[in-house]
C-alpha cells in the first residue's frame, strides 16, 4: 500500500514541476523568438504581440483534445461577467509579460511574479481589513528581501540603489505590474471558476485569450505574423499546451497551494535559462534572491 501512495505523491510532484519547467521553457522561447535578426539591421523576429497570440493560439490544438475527456458545466450570468471582465486585464498582462521578458534579462523579469502573491495580500488588507498570518508576513519578509537581492551588486551605490536599479530596467517594472493585474485577476478568476469548474476553466479559457487576441493583432495589422514562423511557434505552443495540461493532472492529484508552490520553481528554472541560454551575467545573487523569493511564496501558500 505504501509503494502505491508515495508513487503517487511523487507523481504530482513530477506534474507540477514539469509545469514549471514548460513554463520557463516557453518564456525562453519567446524570448529567443523576439531577439533582433541581423538579417532585419536589428530589427526583432517578433513583436510582444505575436508572440503572445502565439503563446495561447499554438497551443489550443493540444488544448482542445481534453474536451472529449471534460464535462462542460452549466454557465451562467456571473460566469460570462466575469470573464467579460477578465479578458481585457489578462490581455494587457500576457502582452506586458512577453514584452518584459524581451526587452529585459529573464533572471530580472520572471522573478519578480513572485510578488503577486503579496500584492493579494496588500489588496485583501486594504479592501476587507485582512492581516496575513505570521507564515504571511515571513513570506513578504522573504520576497521582499529576495527582490531586493535581485540587484544586490547595486548596492555598492547605496543602500537604495538596488531598489533603484529596477526602475532603470523597463522589463522588472513591466513585470512588477503585471503582477499587480494578475493578483487582481486570480481573484476575478476564482468568481469564474466557483461558476463552472477548474478543469473547463483551464481549457476554455485559452480559446476565449486566443480570440480576444487574434481581434487585439489583426487591429495592430500584424495577424499574418503568427504564421511567419510556424517550426518556432509550434515550439512555443507545444510546451505551454504541456504546462496547461500538467498544471491540471497536478492540481487532480494534491492540494493547488501545494501544486503552485512548486510550480514557481519556474523562477529558478528561468535565471538558470538565462545563465546557460542568453549568458546574463550576476547569475549568483539572482539565484540566492529567486530562492528566497521562492521561499517566500512556499510561506504564504502553504504555511
Amino acid at each position: 500500500m505504501m509503494p502505491i501512495m508515495l508513487k503517487k505523491t511523487m507523481l504530482w510532484v513530477f506534474f507540477a514541476l514539469l509545469t514549471a519547467f514548460s513554463l520557463s521553457t516557453a518564456d525562453a522561447l519567446s524570448k529567443r523568438a523576439m531577439a533582433p535578426d541581423r538579417s532585419t539591421q536589428g530589427q526583432a523576429k517578433s513583436d510582444e504581440y505575436v508572440i503572445a497570440w502565439v503563446r495561447e493560439g499554438y497551443a489550443l490544438p493540444f488544448i482542445a483534445l481534453a474536451f472529449f475527456f471534460i464535462p462542460i458545466p452549466h454557465l451562467d450570468k456571473t460566469f460570462w461577467l466575469s470573464v467579460l471582465v477578465l479578458l481585457p486585464l489578462e490581455i494587457a498582462a500576457l502582452i506586458l509579460y512577453v514584452k518584459a521578458i524581451k526587452l529585459s534579462p529573464l533572471s530580472l523579469t520572471i522573478p519578480y511574479m513572485a510578488l503577486s502573491p503579496v500584492f493579494i495580500i496588500i489588496i485583501a488588507f486594504s479592501l476587507l481589513g485582512e492581516l496575513p498570518d505570521k507564515s504571511g508576513f515571513a513570506g513578504i519578509f522573504l520576497i521582499t528581501v529576495g527582490a531586493y537581492l535581485l540587484n544586490a551588486k547595486a548596492s555598492s551605490l547605496g543602500l537604495l540603489g538596488p531598489i533603484k536599479a529596477i526602475a532603470k530596467e523597463r522589463g522588472s517594472v513591466l513585470m512588477i505590474i503585471v503582477a499587480i493585474i494578475y493578483s487582481v485577476t486570480s481573484t476575478i478568476g476564482k468568481i469564474a471558476v466557483q461558476h463552472s469548474s477548474p478543469i473547463f476553466f483551464g481549457f476554455f479559457y485559452p480559446l476565449l485569450l486566443t480570440i480576444a487576441l487574434s481581434i487585439v493583432v489583426g487591429a495592430k495589422g500584424t495577424l499574418h505574423g503568427v504564421v511567419s514562423r510556424p517550426a518556432t511557434f509550434l515550439t512555443i505552443g507545444i510546451f505551454t499546451a504541456i504546462m496547461i495540461l500538467s498544471h491540471f493532472l497536478a492540481i487532480s492529484m494534491a492540494d493547488v497551494a501545494y501544486v503552485i508552490s512548486i510550480k514557481r520553481t519556474s523562477l529558478i528554472f528561468s535565471v538558470l535559462y538565462g545563465w546557460v541560454v542568453f549568458k546574463e551575467v550576476d547569475i549568483g545573487e539572482r539565484l540566492l534572491g529567486s530562492g528566497l523569493m521562492l521561499a517566500g511564496i512556499v510561506s504564504i501558500t502553504v504555511f
